[in-house]
């Protein structure tokens, strides 16, 4: 299988199946001399793990990571990391029937068609808990980030038809309920929302936003390589994601130049804008204002309802998904879309140092 890894400098490969041994990841390119341990990473995982909150699977693992390379004395050595999460929780029997249909709204149809072959045992490599090494390593991205000033700010801004009404918005409040929303009005309704989804058997699409603080201008390649394209495919890559939208986003297709054009003003001796509809990328390029990035997540496929679909001898049947799963996505995903992001910048960020020849000649001299 290709496509486990992504970075050109600082690179990451996940691997690992929902229902295996372990799951894990191999991170290259990390500078020696960065602290690290594995409570740096823990505490990352821990906001993604199941078996916590009334709106997630009842699945419970500790989800523990195990730094197994990478690391002495305390400091990253410079060459790779190699992390790891035993499972301890499996439940395959739960998936025995799967073997011979497709679920809807799941990748077991085009995983058969693809290989020929494909583990059923709770999606196997396309199941959410990939994103483990995903999350172990953006633990590393946004830690090296933060040394440069750069940090991020994740979390559900709407659950159905509900968003949070910006005028609420209380950072702190973030981790502090079960749906990762800024505003307690929202988290109210989109409980009592979800709550009706579960006793109805269905689950419920999310978005989820991300704001990125302290970004440098610059950064980015103005052809194939912009910042927007490179953080879309990163966000695009996380199952279940099917838009992904920079600043306004869609609403551009419908504003005016006069509207959606950023004003640039001076801020003392730095350029600043008035305005962020373009979410802090001009041209493939960081502008210097935040980022902003949108994530629309579709609900779960998993659900106990009656469905059509079909079998592997193509027979039209009616199934109903048993097994351990979330209701909802989005707000174990946000940890997630975090991780990617971190890993997207900071890759680009690294590329970034050889793209002047007067830094190159300052850094040696």
């Amino acid at each position: 299988m290709a496509g486990s890894t992504i970075g050109n400098k600082f690179t990451i490969t996940t691997w690992g199946e929902s229902h295996g041994k372990a799951l894990g990841v191999v991170v290259d390119g990390c500078p020696a001399g960065l602290p690290l341990c594995e409570e740096d990473i823990q505490v990352f995982l821990d906001r993604r793990k199941p078996g916590f909150s009334q709106f997630s699977t009842p699945r419970k693992e500790s989800d523990t990571i195990e730094i197994l390379s990478g690391i002495f004395e305390g400091k990253t050595t410079g060459t790779p990391i190699s992390m790891m999460v035993r499972n301890t929780s499996q439940r395959s029997g739960d998936y025995g029937d799967i073997a011979t249909y497709y679920r809807p709204g799941h990748a077991d149809y085009t995983f058969d068609e693809k290989y020929g072959f494909r583990d059923y045992r709770g999606g196997g490599r396309s199941s959410g808990r990939e994103t483990i090494g995903r999350v172990a390593a953006g633990a590393i991205a946004s830690k090296i980030l933060k040394e440069l000033g750069i940090t991020i700010t994740t979390y559900v801004s709407s659950i159905g038809d509900v968003h949070i009404d910006r005028n609420n918005f209380d950072a702190d409040y973030i981790l502090k309920n079960d749906l990762n929303m800024p505003d307690p009005d929202a988290y109210e309704k989109a409980s009592i929302l979800l709550q009706d989804c579960m006793a109805e058997n269905d689950s419920i699409g999310s978005g989820v936003e991300c704001i990125v603080h302290g970004m440098p201008a610059g950064i980015g390649e103005p052809v194939f390589d912009k910042l927007d394209a490179c953080l879309a495919k990163a966000v695009m890559s996380i199952g279940a994601v099917k838009a992904v939208e920079i600043g306004d986003g869609t609403e551009v297709s419908t504003a005016r130049g006069s509207y959606n054009n950023d004003a640039f003003v001076m801020n003392g001796y730095n350029v600043d804008k008035e305005t962020n509809h373009a979410g802090g990328i001009l041209g493939g390029m960081s502008d210097g204002s935040d980022i902003i990035i949108k994530a629309h997540f579709k609900p779960t496929p998993s659900i106990a309802s009656t469905q059509k679909t079909v079998n592997k001898s193509r027979d039209n049947i009616e199934v109903s998904i048993r097994g351990r799963h979330d209701p909802i996505i989005g707000p174990r995903a946000v940890v997630v879309v975090e991780a990617m992001t971190a890993l997207t910048i900071l890759d680009l960020i690294f590329e970034n140092m050889s793209s002047r020849m007067d830094k190159i000649i300052d850094f040696y001299k």
